[in-house]
Parts: C-alpha cells; sequence; structure tokens
C-alpha cells in the first residue's frame, strides 16, 4: 500500500561513485511487485566493516548472521531485500542466510563469512529463498558505481521517501568520501542502530578503529531518534571502508595518532548518520511535524538522554503536538515517569523557545502568540531544564497522527 510523500522530505542528494564499492538494485519478487527489492554491494578486497546491531532480544537470522562474521573484520559483498524480515522463522530463516552467503561468494568470489545480510518487512513469514537467490546473478551482472539512490529505494518499506547523505573529509593531505543510505520510518527506537543503514567510504581503516568511529557515531545519531518506542528485530548499521584512497597509515591500536588523523574523518562520518538519522524521523510514519527535545541541567548526560527520550516516546506530548496543542503539562509529566532525578520546583519548560514554566508554575502573563505560531509549524522545539547539574542530550522524534493507525492497521493487508 502506497503512503503518500511525508511532507517533511528531503531531496535526494546528489550521490558520487565511491572507489571499491559496486551495487545494483532488481526486483526480485520477494513480497513487491513491479518495484526493486534487492539490493547487492560488491566491496574490494581487503574492505574492512563494522556494525551494531539490535538490542531486542528476538533477533531475526540476518542479524545473528552479521554479528558471526563481524568477527573477522572482512567484508566482500553485501546482500539486502525488502519485505520480508526473516524475523522468527527458526531453522528456515538461518539456512536462508547460509545459502545466501554461499551463493553471493560464489558469484562474487570470496568467502561466505565475508558476505553480509539484511532484511526488512514483516515478521514471521518465511522468505522465499530460491526467488532470492534467482535474482542474485542478475543483481551481480548489473554491478554499477553509481546506483547509490537505486539502492536507497529499493530498501524502503513503510519509507515514503529514500535517504542517503554524502561528505567528504581529509586524513592527512588526502580526500576520502563517505556515502550512506538507510530506511526506516516506524518500529523506530534504536538501541544500538537504526532499521537498515549501510555506510561505506574509500578510506583505509582498520576494523577495530572503524567499529569505534561507528559506535560513537551512532550513540550520537540514531540512538537520539525515535518513532514509536519499538525497537525493531532488524535493526542493523554497517560501515565498510574499502581502502581504495592513499592516505597515512591509520594505527591499527587507534590511539592519539589515529585520533588525529582521522578528527575530521570521525565529523564527516558523524554528520552522515546524523542526517539519515534525521531523515528516518522526519519519514515516521504519518508524521507531519519534526520534534527536537532538548534537555539541559540533568545529573548526567545518561540521565538527560532518558528524560529527553521519555518525552519523546509520550503518546500524549505526540498527539498534542499533532494538535498543535502547547500542552506543556504532557512535558511535565513526561519528565516526571522518566525515573530519573528530577524536582518540580526548579524545572523549567520552553516551546519555540518561549519560557512558558518554571520553578513549579505556569509563567505569568507568558505571550502564547509565538508558541502557538511555532506549533503550526513542521518543526517543533522542546526545551527542558532539570536545575540540577550539567547532563544534557538532545533528541529527536515526530508528532503521532492518526496516518500511524492506518498504516499500521494495513501493514499485512
Amino acid at each position: 500500500m502506497a503512503h503518500a510523500v511525508s511532507p517533511l522530505a528531503l531531496p535526494l542528494p546528489e550521490m558520487p561513485a565511491l572507489a571499491g564499492v559496486e551495487l545494483a538494485s532488481v526486483a526480485a519478487g520477494i513480497r513487491y511487485k513491479d518495484r526493486r527489492d534487492m539490493t547487492v554491494f560488491r566491496l574490494a578486497p581487503g574492505t574492512t566493516v563494522a556494525g551494531v546491531f539490535t538490542q531486542n532480544k528476538c533477533p531475526g537470522a540476518p542479524v545473528d548472521w552479521c554479528r558471526a562474521a563481524l568477527k573477522g573484520g572482512k567484508a566482500r559483498a553485501l546482500v539486502v531485500n525488502a519485505g520480508n524480515s526473516n524475523v522468527f522463522t527458526g531453522r528456515a530463516g538461518r539456512e536462508t542466510c547460509e545459502r545466501t552467503a554461499a551463493e553471493t561468494a560464489t558469484l562474487m568470489g570470496c568467502k561466505p563469512r565475508e558476505v553480509f545480510i539484511a532484511s526488512t518487512g514483516t515478521i514471521g513469514v518465511p522468505l522465499p529463498t530460491d526467488v532470492l537467490l534467482a535474482a542474485l546473478p542478475k543483481a551481480a551482472g548489473a554491478l554499477t558505481e553509481d546506483a547509490w539512490g537505486d539502492a536507497a529505494a529499493a530498501i524502503m518499506t513503510t519509507d515514503t521517501f529514500p535517504k542517503a547523505a554524502t561528505r567528504t573529509a581529509r586524513i592527512g593531505d588526502a580526500t576520502v568520501t563517505i556515502n550512506g543510505i538507510a530506511k526506516g520510518s516506524g518500529m523506530i527506537a534504536p538501541d544500538m542502530a537504526t532499521m537498515l543503514s549501510f555506510v561505506a567510504t574509500d578510506a583505509k581503516i582498520p576494523a577495530p578503529v572503524l567499529q569505534k568511529l561507528l559506535q560513537r557515531g551512532c550513540d550520537r545519531s540514531f540512538n537520539c531518534v525515535t518513532v514509536d518506542s519499538d525497537t525493531s528485530t532488524s535493526d542493523t548499521v554497517l560501515l565498510f571502508a574499502t581502502g581504495q584512497a592513499k592516505h597515512p597509515r591509520v594505527p591499527a591500536e587507534g590511539g592519539p595518532e589515529g585520533t588525529r588523523l582521522l578528527k575530521d574523518f570521525a565529523r564527516a562520518l558523524n554528520e552522515v548518520l546524523m542526517d539519515l538519522a534525521l531523515m528516518v524521523a522526519r519519514d515516521g510514519e504519518g508524521a507531519q511535524k519534526l520534534i527536537t527535545v532538548k534537555v539541559t541541567g540533568a545529573v548526567s548526560a545518561k540521565s538527560a538522554h532518558r528524560i529527553g527520550m521519555s518525552i519523546a516516546n509520550s503518546p500524549l506530548v505526540k498527539t498534542a503536538i499533532a494538535g498543535e496543542d502547547a500542552n506543556w503539562g504532557r512535558i511535565v509529566m513526561a519528565v516526571g515517569k522518566a525515573g530519573e532525578p528530577a524536582d518540580r520546583d526548579k524545572l523549567s519548560v520552553s516551546m519555540g523557545g518561549v519560557l512558558i514554566a518554571a520553578k513549579g508554575y505556569a509563567v505569568p502573563d507568558y505571550d502564547e502568540a509565538p508558541v502557538n505560531a511555532h506549533m503550526r509549524g513542521r518543526e517543533v522545539l522542546i526545551e527542558v531544564d532539570m536545575g540540577l547539574g550539567r547532563g544534557a542530550a538532545t533528541v529527536f522524534t515526530c508528532d503521532l497522527t492518526h496516518a500511524y493507525i492506518d498504516i499500521n492497521g494495513s501493514y499485512r493487508t
């Protein structure tokens, strides 16, 4: 079922070719008809890989496969399908991953454990393995360097627009490129990752260093986004470094020298991840407004993050914003239910930059006009100062509209 494009959608950027990455998207017919639903990446020999995955205790077979493959630190291929998540499919799901990796390894001339696999879509339905495998040779024969836009579209499920981002960075005197795509619209409360995101760079970075960079970047981006408080069984973010760019050697142990060399790279990677994470929030199922929640004055950064997520996940806060109602009482409620240190007589709440409540009371005679105007916009800012310490965090979400029910009530029918 097609849905109207989110009013918060951003245009697909022009994605440059990236040395060491070829990709192709084809219509395999796994669930969807007459659209691309499978993407294959071919990665240069020597490509290193990092990954973060869902903390959901019922993960899909592809997540288990990738976690095991990640231990080798090398990648030569990635296979992604949309429409069927291969979750809660028992032995059949595991065998699908094994057969997919084996067939792809034969096509790419690599080891099965150098093949990474990701799936997204309906839970609990066996993935038609033969259909997927039949499409692999077609994808392998169509590989090209400039198919990033097709790949971003092919991994979509309930998404209303493809999500991609690109940056360049300096390592020494060399310029390197970072490209990324993502999908996600519902079942979004990432806990280590988002639904699916694949990022690649032509830099040469050892796998342990790459892993630290990805983990830190996800903690600041994907792990600060929520649509509906539900952590997917398929959450996967993979970062590949093809090593095709010529730049000073990055020490395997990282250390101060590695940190210095990779300072600008880390900046660019974090920007790509944040761009993608915000696009997921912008495409929240049924979303009409992007919401930024800034929490300051908490006892710690972790406490501030938990308070921010409590506000961002509150159905009452999200529906109030959908109705363009500056109901700050619901924000106070969400702060109090977070289970973090709070003192109502030190708490202050602002919306759209206007102080509404402070020191346990509504601000007398505050001007509602600019607040009401702000609530009618596409982007809403909520600021909470706990008045207890120096902990701060920023999280992102969207409003909750009736369209969310429409989309999810009809997802399998």
